[in-house]
């Protein structure tokens, strides 16, 4: 096991490469009551092509979330009536590029641990059973087909993306998953949930050598297998520049995306940090926008903000929030941008902007949860919890000026809005 400890934080990460393929990392908080694991799958919603065994596979729309479904139940009954007994909190979730398992726990956090390692492990589908969970997803779909904020952002995903699998619904639709088979399910699970495509994360009051002294009981050793993931190409222009819906909200909602060009290779440390920094700048509290959109009114304290969201062929720069008056709070948003590519950012909006993100990213190694889950998703774009602080503290107003000219594109912009029903 190899220790990775950071000179700004003092904290260390524990790295094991089992022998099993997968990676675990550790992060220990000495002092805390809890613990946190998280194990994840390098696979989500938009990996529905891909090549195995050197044959071209396509799956349905939903099969990721579908299979997230599933993996909860095994012959000897459900992981959740399992995690009951050993007062653990357990939960999993699919996203865009990634599904993970997780609990958390004050105590028992062996036997919690080793249930999470068996349920990922173990994988147990039937037709009936498939058949039954169609209905349970089926009702799950519909629910989401009527959630303003899902809604306001599917639809905004819809006007930026022509090809990309990341504008269809993480949990595809009723027809999609009505293809759905248990033969299908584990052509998915063989290919996605091999050790050597996963990573086991934990954090909290937990001792590295007892973690990996349980996976060394529980984990089975596989052969590598790598799915290549197949997606279409992807034009640089949007869809559409505009797209609303009337569904049951009180204000109306909106989400203004700025689509970039994006590779299969993940965004960098560096450039991720760049972009928080802009951000800041742009559209945190401290900044004269959101100063100006509150002072008119068009926008409220809860909320509004801003993320970067990327992922494998997918990128784009988001503004969310709610609003009396979208299309003129998305005017005053594009014309900030517009006024921030000509002046650039000044160093005094620089050395504010990235003491905020400096201290916010280290705020949140306070949180297990927030540990864990960062290392996950961090691992997964090929860089590390550590990397990212190194590259927040280092950051020059070069670099995020430089970042810029690469970002918020006017012409490749397009405004989502969720309005009240007539």
């Amino acid at each position: 096991m190899t220790e990775l400890k950071s000179p700004r934080t003092g904290d260390s990460i524990f790295v094991e490469d089992h022998a099993s393929g997968l990676k675990i990392m550790v992060y220990p908080k000495p002092g805390y009551r809890s613990a946190y694991a998280v194990f994840g799958t390098r696979y989500g919603s938009v990996n529905t092509r891909f090549k195995a065994d050197g044959e071209l596979v396509s799956v349905p729309d939903g099969i990721a979330h579908f299979l997230e479904h599933k993996m909860f139940e095994s012959e000897e009954g459900d992981a959740f009536a399992k995690y009951a007994k050993t007062g653990a909190s357990a939960n999993a979730f699919t996203s865009f590029d990634q599904t993970c398992y997780l609990f958390s726990c004050t105590e028992n956090f062996e036997k919690s641990f080793e249930i999470l390692l068996d349920l990922v492990q173990s994988p147990y589908f039937t037709e009936q059973t498939v058949q039954k969970e169609q209905g349970i997803i089926g009702q799950e779909i519909r629910m989401y087909d009527d959630s303003p904020d899902w809604r306001v952002m599917v639809n905004l995903l819809n006007a930026l993306y022509h090809n990309h699998p990341v504008k269809i619904d993480i949990a595809g639709t009723v027809e999609s998953i009505a293809e759905i088979t248990a033969e299908k399910l584990y052509q998915c699970y063989r290919a996605y949930y091999n050790l050597h495509n996963m990573v086991l994360c934990v954090a909290g009051n937990v001792d590295p050598g007892e973690v990996v002294k349980i996976a060394d009981r529980k984990l089975k050793p596989v052969e590598k297998v790598t799915a290549e993931n197949v997606f279409p190409q992807e034009p640089d222009g949007i869809v559409q520049e505009r797209v609303e819906q009337r569904l049951a909200v009180a204000v109306p909602m909106f989400q203004l995306g700025f689509k970039e060009t994006a590779g299969v290779q993940r965004v960098s440390p560096e450039k991720m940090v760049q972009t928080a920094v802009l951000l800041e700048v742009l559209a945190s509290k401290a900044s004269p926008l959101y100063e100006e959109l509150l002072e008119k009114g068009l926008i409220n304290t809860s909320s509004f903000g801003s993320e970067y969201f990327e992922g494998p062929g997918y990128a784009a720069v988001v503004f969310a929030g709610e609003s009396r008056n979208p299309d003129e709070a998305a005017a005053m948003i594009r014309e900030a941008c517009r006024k921030l590519h000509e002046t650039g950012v000044t160093p005094e909006q620089f050395s504010w902007a990235k003491r905020a993100v400096y201290g916010r990213t280290l705020a949140m190694l306070n949180n297990t949860e927030s540990i864990a889950n960062a290392m996950v998703s961090q691992y997964f774009a090929g860089y590390s919890l550590f990397d990212y602080i190194d590259r927040a503290a280092e950051v020059t107003l070069e670099q995020v000026n430089a970042r810029l000219e690469e970002q918020l594109d006017d012409s490749r912009c397009a405004l989502s809005v969720i309005l009240p029903q007539e």
